[in-house]
């Protein structure tokens, strides 16, 4: 599946989403890296198999091998950390933020991608899974390895985008399977 049978497959109400799945993965002053990374991780974080396979495809005509590698990777370990620095942030008891996670974290450091990069994958993935303080986290890494708000902005806009795209399509499934009302 390519993104124009992924924007063919949303249904008619969603048309304003079809326009920005064009627009976001167009984004001016994004490398492909940076924009077909965030795509992916953003696809695996929605958990849409046909988002994932859709954005998968098109993404491995942009970027080489080793940087869907990374991407995954960052999708992977947000999928973790996400949950469990959420419940650290959201728990009412303080001494769970103190103590140590002890969950295996390499992959942070032995991605082999661009370490901005890397962030902002994490990023899209962190805000698609609602971690606040991981969101804050990564914010705070790629401002100071250079990434402007704008950049931070467009991450964010397109995990939105592949979020919604995901969640129409699940929706639009379910409707079809329903009983006529």
């Amino acid at each position: 599946m390519s993104i124009e049978s992924l924007k063919s497959a949303l249904p008619d109400y969603a048309k304003d989403l079809k326009l920005n799945l064009s627009n976001v993965l167009a984004t001016p002053g994004m490398t492909p890296a940076q924009l077909w990374g965030t795509a992916l991780a953003a696809a695996l974080a929605a958990r849409n198999p046909t988002v994932i396979r859709a954005v998968a495809v098109e993404a491995a005509q942009h970027v080489d091998a080793p940087t869907l590698s990374a991407a995954k990777t960052a999708a992977a370990v947000m999928a973790m950390n996400n949950v469990y620095y959420r419940f650290t942030h959201l728990a009412s008891t303080p001494d769970y933020r103190t103590m140590p996670a002890r969950l295996r974290m390499n992959a942070l450091t032995g991605h082999g991608a661009a370490p901005l990069d890397f962030e902002l994958w994490s990023l899209a993935a962190s805000a698609i899974n609602g971690c606040g303080l991981c969101i804050d986290s990564h914010e705070r890494e790629v401002v100071k390895k250079g990434a402007s708000k704008e950049l931070v902005q467009n991450v964010v806009r397109l995990a939105a985008v592949i979020q919604a795209v995901a969640v129409t399509l699940e929706g639009a499934d379910a409707l079809a399977e329903a009983p006529a009302a």
